[in-house]
């Protein structure tokens, strides 16, 4: 695999070591290769049998090193599948692909997401999507397939793109632990109206979500919210909360470590919102989803999937008064809220921890069997 995750190997557990506590158990061995790290590495193996290597080069040389470093260890491990993990200059994907040629290894791009699709928000982003289609366009032909998360927003883009149908391949990201994201046991007191968790980056528009807020507040449907999340933007969207008159409304947390503290915030939560511009998922709105709390988002990743229809939540446009229009919807009648959060509750269960990694490793033995078959012929 080859991964931008920073954090496994200088010792911290995020999403990517709690994936593959499960998935590796579908392989032999699990090989990752990582960008140089910033400090000293103090993890190179973690569940037994996945193994990190953080690279000595920076990101200019990260192709070249990826293929040979990637080269010595499938002449030493014998791997069957390379799944690079792809983003930004896709870097990962141009070294994975000359890994590829070099091994005669099959290779998947996986595309969680593109910057500035569906909706970019500046130059940038519009930037970064013309670079992600002249990628797909360079990598159709080499990768055996690539994975998308979602079941509509990345497949309609990638055939847009000229990728056939057999070379996409949607297998989720969530991966849910229903021990921890669960519906209250008990009757729950709601705490607060609204909940948001995420960076506090410009994709995110949370400034959206504060504009909707004052102009609610102004309709006297004032609304009480947490935003948990760090992020280059924070601080300015505490100055906007102040400048609107929103400082008494909103809690500010910067982190919840604990997963079931998190899930005890989306429980106690009226409403999850998501004003993204693009993503993949996103993650949180899914487990606010499992924990009995309908969401309000913008049709990006996996919720234009799940909330097609307004029963689990409302799809909101990419703009302040759509977002007000739907946090009106879900929020003033109680009784049609517990209707969605049940049906939050029922959408979500294909995204359980273990069968949901079952899919995603199986999924992937299949596209390295049928690839090796199809080079054999």
């Amino acid at each position: 695999m080859v991964s931008g995750d920073r954090q496994v190997a200088i010792g911290e557990r995020g999403p990517f070591w709690s994936m593959q506590r499960h998935f590796s158990t579908f392989f032999e061995r699990v090989d990752v290769l990582v960008p140089q790290q910033e400090r000293d590495v103090t993890v190179d193996v973690i569940h037994g049998n996945v193994h990190f290597h953080p690279a000595t080069v920076g990101r200019g040389q990260m192709p070249k090193w990826i293929e040979a470093y990637g080269a010595s260890l499938v002449a030493e491990y014998g791997h069957g599948l390379i799944v690079s993990h792809d983003y930004g200059t896709f870097y990962n994907g141009r070294g994975s692909a000359r890994l590829s040629r070099r091994t005669g290894v099959p290779f998947v791009s996986e595309l969680h997401h593109i910057p500035g699709h569906p909706v970019s928000k500046g130059a940038a982003e519009r930037a970064e999507k013309l670079l992600a289609r002249a990628y797909v366009g360079w990598v159709k032909k080499k990768a055996a397939g690539f994975r998308v998360v979602n079941e509509t927003e990345m497949p309609d883009l990638l055939r847009s793109w000229g990728v056939p149908d057999d070379k996409i391949v949607v297998l989720p990201s969530q991966y849910l632990d229903f021990d921890v994201f669960h519906p209250p046991r008990r009757e729950t007191a709601i705490a607060r109206d609204i909940v948001f968790a995420g960076r506090m980056v410009a994709n995110k528009c949370v400034d959206r979500i504060l504009e909707a807020m004052a102009i609610m507040a102004g309709q006297n449907k004032r609304m009480r919210a947490m935003m948990v999340g760090k992020g280059p933007d924070r601080s300015a969207l505490m100055e906007q909360a102040q400048r609107l008159g929103l400082a008494d409304d909103i809690e500010w947390v910067e982190w919840i470590a604990e997963p079931s503290e998190l899930a005890e915030v989306y429980r106690t939560s009226r409403v999850c919102v998501c004003a993204s511009t693009c993503e993949g998922g996103p993650r949180f709105t899914v487990e606010a989803m499992a924990c009995g709390t309908p969401v309000v988002s913008t049709p990006v990743g996996v919720m234009a999937d799940l909330l097609r229809d307004g029963k689990a939540g409302k799809l909101a446009d990419f703009d302040v008064p759509s977002l007000v229009s739907a946090l009106v919807d879900v929020t003033t009648h109680e009784g049609r809220r517990r209707e969605r959060a049940s049906e939050a509750i029922r959408r979500v269960q294909k995204f359980e921890y273990h069968a949901a990694l079952e899919r995603y490793a199986r999924g992937l033995i299949d596209l390295s069997t049928v690839s090796s078959a199809g080079s054999s012929r």
